[in-house]
């Protein structure tokens, strides 16, 4: 999500400090279909993720503040028609809420440094969490497992 980054200088892949912002600050920043997922709690259609499908090995990330989110190698095939996870990067990377909108119980997710709403839990998960994290596609940002390396190593080399 280039697009969210280049806007948003309060994107950063390194920095956890928690983000303190009014969502009129947000709506200025982030593209119109993020600040909807992300701040009002919208979701976006199912089966329309680029990353539902994919297999790409990398780390994802939140597209509104850059903070990690997921390892590839926990994401796999729910067939719920949204990117699903059974366990987060760390514990601090989730914040967990309780969501009873349109009649039902559910626990939300957002992110733990923004806030921002990324989807939701279910306990119908695989092992060894038992746990489904089923996450709107447009509040996430990916980054190759291969592309993480070599910025490293350039960064690496730099340095010395």
């Amino acid at each position: 999500m280039d697009t969210t980054n280049k806007k948003n200088p309060h994107f950063s892949r390194t920095d956890t400090t928690a983000l303190t912002m009014s969502d009129e600050e947000w709506r200025k920043i982030l593209p119109a279909d993020v600040y909807n997922i992300a701040r009002q709690k919208g979701t976006e259609r199912p089966w329309t993720s680029q990353f539902e499908t994919s297999k790409e090995i990398g780390t994802y990330y939140c597209a509104v503040c850059g903070n990690a989110l997921f390892k590839s190698d926990t994401k796999f095939e729910s067939g719920c028609g949204w990117p699903s996870f059974y366990q987060p990067v760390s514990k601090t990377s989730i914040i967990y809420g309780a969501d009873n909108t349109h009649g039902m119980q559910r626990t939300e997710v957002e992110c733990g440094r923004c806030k921002s709403h990324l989807g939701h839990v279910f306990d119908d998960g695989p092992p060894p969490t038992g746990l489904r994290y089923c996450i709107n596609g447009v509040v996430l940002d990916f980054e190759k497992a291969k592309d993480a390396e070599k910025k490293y190593n350039e960064e690496k080399k730099a340095g010395e």
